[in-house]
């Protein structure tokens, strides 16, 4: 009789209780810390970047356990935004571990400068090699009195006169004087005061 009162009695009620309590809490910790061991590492799925400003970016690598690295700034490139990110690695849509760092490239604010080339009594062929290798469009092309047919006399960009070793923008349109191979050329005809006296001749 003394061992069914114990189990009836309030006082095993509570130890009974209290136990429970304790394996309840501890399975309560247990699956937590089974959970953070088997989220911890898992494969997270890589966002795509593209165009995004660095600070949008950092945020949203974040958000998922990951780390922007910035590697580079590219040539400027007009069909992305003026320093977004252009490149990334691991690609979009590429699975990582938690905590993997993604390295990308931005875009450059601008077209960088070149130096414009000489061109003193060098032909139109010749020079429009030059400048598409600097990255530069040849633009429209009239022609002025002079001995030589298709040299370069002067060149312009926007209107404004151009001499070898100004700076001009990548991707800028050249425009260009030439000799139309009939008769001398006469540097009156450009006036005194004009700044591509000294373009003429190329330097």
């Amino acid at each position: 009789m003394s061992t069914i009162k114990f189990f009836t009695s309030k006082t095993f009620v509570i130890q009974l209780a209290i136990a429970a309590g304790i394996i309840v809490v501890f399975g309560f910790f247990l699956m937590q810390f089974l959970s953070f061991r088997t989220n911890h590492g898992e494969e997270i799925p890589v966002p795509d970047l593209s165009k995004m400003q660095l600070t949008v970016a950092e945020e949203k690598l974040s958000e998922s356990g990951l780390e922007l690295i910035l590697l580079d700034t590219v040539d400027f490139q007009p069909d992305m935004p003026p320093y977004s990110i252009v490149e990334q690695d691991p690609k979009a849509g590429n699975t990582v571990k938690d905590g993997r760092k993604i390295y990308v490239k931005v875009n450059a604010g601008e077209y960088n400068d070149v130096n414009f080339p000489v061109f003193r009594n060098k032909t139109y062929r010749q020079i429009v090699a030059n400048i598409k290798a600097l990255g530069l469009i040849e633009g429209k092309i009239t022609y002025k009195p002079h001995l030589a047919k298709d040299i370069v006399l002067q060149v312009m960009h926007e209107g404004k006169n151009i001499k070898a070793g100004d700076k001009v923008k990548k991707n800028s349109t050249i425009d260009f004087i030439l000799g139309d191979g009939k008769e001398g050329y006469d540097e009156t005809k450009f006036g005194k005061d004009d700044d591509n006296i000294d373009g003429i001749d190329g330097e």
